[in-house]
């Protein structure tokens, strides 16, 4: 895996929206949800099995919230990278949230050929950063101050996919009540990342 670490403490605001191919989603099933997020579990396991990837246990212990990525990179006129993730954030009682689904991509003009994925894990230190996404797309890395790991940092944005996980849920919640809530069953594909999550940021 190509992999890149980004501890992200503020994040800027996208100045313009992204052409609609980054948007562009077909009928989304749920297994596709539940392969997302098993895929973003892989991605935190194998980034923690490697020294040279490791996010430090003096970084974890103070993190608020956690989002993993996975994007592909392609184009010929324009460069998109589109993707998804998601993220956890530590709740009111100090526990952990359920995992949400969000968006990620990027919209970049030059000619670029061939793709490339990008997997990338961001540590958020304060609450308010992750819970812009709840009514606003948050650009990463032009505006963010952001310490970069061995593959530096990527530009991109993070949405909310309410869609996603109104699907994956079976809930008409959104992201922000899903986050915040107590009331929610974490379903068994959850689990497994939940669990792993609370054994390396208690």
């Amino acid at each position: 895996m190509k992999t890149q670490f980004l501890l992200a403490g503020l994040i800027g605001l996208i100045a313009a929206a992204a052409p609609t191919a980054v948007h562009a989603q077909r009928e989304l099933q749920r297994k596709e949800c539940v392969t997302r997020i098993e895929t973003c579990e892989a991605i935190l396991r194998e980034f923690q099995a490697d020294p040279a990837t490791a996010i430090p246990a003096q970084i974890l212990a103070r993190a608020r919230a956690i989002v993993i990525t996975n994007q592909f990179k392609a184009g010929f006129i324009l460069g998109i990278k589109d993707g998804y993730g998601v993220l956890m954030a530590k709740k009111t009682d100090g526990q952990w949230s359920l995992p949400v689904l969000i968006r990620a991509g990027e919209a970049s003009l030059g000619l670029q050929v061939g793709g490339r994925a990008i997997e990338t894990v961001y540590i958020f230190n304060d609450d308010q950063t992750p819970r812009r996404l709840f009514s606003q797309r948050l650009n990463v890395g032009v505006d963010a101050s952001a310490i970069a790991g061995p593959k530096g940092a990527e530009a991109g944005f993070l949405s909310s996919d309410d869609k996603a996980n109104r699907l994956f849920y079976e809930t008409t919640y959104t992201m922000p009540e899903i986050l915040d809530s107590d009331w929610i069953t974490p379903p068994s594909e959850v689990q497994p990342l939940m669990a792993y999550v609370r054994s390396i940021a208690p």
